[in-house]
């Protein structure tokens, strides 16, 4: 073996035990508070300094924040393992525990005796500890999903089960390396083989043979699907999984119904879910759509120069309407013409017609690329949308919600695809769940109806906030074709 084989296979090497300690350390957790206690200390220094100019001019009291807010965060079970660091869904947590603390050791520096303006030191402890933790909770984000995207940090996961559900899961895994799962087979006595013909992975062996398997695949993870053995062999394969030292997850049976807000009560030693009700007709959603409508108007005012000026760049573009308005389904099966600036010049006869791929929906560039100059930049960057704002001020639409389709694909995707019709039940939207995680243009139907109804399911003034913060971040950053 040459020098340079053996300097990559070390580097290999060692990428994977850093890797592996990264997922696996008992200590990750003790490394974490021990950052926030850094990035605690920083804000308590920099407001301390800012206000006397001596980190040492006001005493100890100030420094009460530290494990003030320690406590708090460890209170709202953000040192607790999951499945997926959102820098999103983070941020509130964090900045609501800096605040929280802030009011905290304010009240105890009150109570004690204290330094002088006791008020203005702890606002600009509050400012700096809020910068710190912002920062530490980016890059803390930042690199796990590096180690499980570069490194391949994900756990070896291992599904009880097989069927359509059991190849779902590995697909996701796959699909989503943030996850930091790595399925490596199915358990099962019985392997069920998918309708489709598709099998996503292996069978490593009957439920009986799970410590083996286990110990010889290394497995950190495992999830429970539907399995054929019976429950009590279910249930003593669960025990003996977590005797190994893995982590199990379970998929309840009835999965469509469980959203986020899910939660666990017990009537004695039986567990029963309380499963939270969503009403697409309740005053949540006539409350959405009156705000849908006051951001549109308010979004078109503020971009109206923008709007004026592609409605003239696309008047000079080529022959043709300014707008394109396409009909779509919308709410209950309702029909609407659907607005977007005209983007591609009319066709001629010798273009091809588009034939749609079976299983994805159709959308993007279909056929013969006709897009006009000002048309492949305003597909690029979604400028083509900006009609449908007022479709949103119509009624028509909503901000959030998902995507229209055509109706000679309405009916045909929904005796095809599972739930689909479902996703009729609220407005569509200029923008969705499904949009958000890579599903624009030419993508799997399936996979759209999953994300669409979990959507619905759960939804929530936050979850429109951040959908709506999330594709201005897909459009700077993966530009449509």
């Amino acid at each position: 073996m040459t020098r340079s084989a053996t300097a990559q296979s070390l580097g290999a090497r060692f990428g994977r035990n850093l890797s592996d300690r990264v997922r696996n350390d008992p200590y990750l957790t003790i490394i974490t508070v021990a950052v926030d206690v850094i990035a605690a200390a920083i804000g308590v220094a920099g407001g301390v300094q800012w206000l006397s100019g001596s980190l040492t001019a006001l005493g100890w009291h100030p420094w009460l924040f530290v494990p003030t807010l320690l406590v708090l965060l460890a209170s709202r079970k953000l040192y607790r393992r999951g499945l997926r660091r959102n820098f999103i869904d983070e941020i509130g947590p964090v900045q609501s525990a800096v605040a929280f603390a802030t009011l905290i050791t304010l009240a105890l520096l009150l109570a004690i005796e204290t330094p002088s303006r006791p008020g203005t030191v702890m606002i600009r402890v509050w400012l700096c500890a809020a910068c710190a933790l912002t920062i530490t909770c980016l890059v803390r984000v930042l690199m796990q999903r590096w180690f499980r995207a570069k490194r391949h940090s994900s756990a070896p996961t291992l599904i009880v089960g097989s069927g359509p559900v059991s190849d779902q899961l590995a697909h996701r895994m796959k699909q989503f390396s943030e996850y930091g799962m790595n399925p490596v087979g199915t358990v099962d006595s019985v392997t069920v083989v998918d309708p489709a013909g598709h099998q996503e992975l292996s069978n490593l062996g009957p439920l009986t043979d799970l410590p083996r398997i286990i110990r010889v695949h290394r497995v950190e993870e495992v999830v429970i699907a539907f399995a054929s053995a019976p429950h009590e062999q279910v249930v003593t394969a669960i025990r003996a999984a977590q005797q190994a030292g893995t982590r199990v997850w379970l998929v309840p049976r009835m999965f469509d119904t469980v959203g986020i807000h899910a939660h666990i009560e017990h009537l004695g030693g039986l567990p029963l879910m309380v499963l939270r009700h969503v009403d697409p007709r309740g005053w949540q959603f006539i409350l959405k759509g009156a705000l849908d409508r006051i951001a549109a108007g308010l979004g078109l005012l503020v971009l109206s120069p923008i709007f004026l000026l592609l409605m003239v760049l696309v008047r000079s573009s080529s022959p043709g309407p300014i707008f394109f308005a396409q009909q779509r389904i919308g709410r209950d099966g309702v029909p609407f013409d659907c607005l977007k600036f005209r983007s591609m010049r009319p066709p001629r006869d010798s273009d091809a017609e588009f034939v749609r791929v079976e299983g994805d929906a159709p959308g993007g560039v279909e056929g013969v690329d006709r897009r006009t100059t000002i048309g492949k930049i305003m597909r690029q960057t979604s400028l083509d949308e900006l009609p449908q704002l007022i479709n949103v001020l119509r009624g028509d639409m909503s901000l959030v919600g998902p995507r229209p389709e055509r109706p000679e694909y309405v009916d045909l995707f929904a005796a095809q695809i599972r739930r689909y019709g479902e996703r009729h039940r609220v407005k569509a939207g200029v923008t969705g769940w499904a949009q958000v995680h890579g599903l624009r243009g030419q993508t799997p139907i399936a996979d759209r109806a999953e994300w669409d109804n979990y959507y619905i399911e759960n939804w929530s003034l936050w979850l429109d906030i951040k959908i709506l913060f999330l594709t201005c971040i897909a459009v700077l950053e993966r530009p449509e074709d």
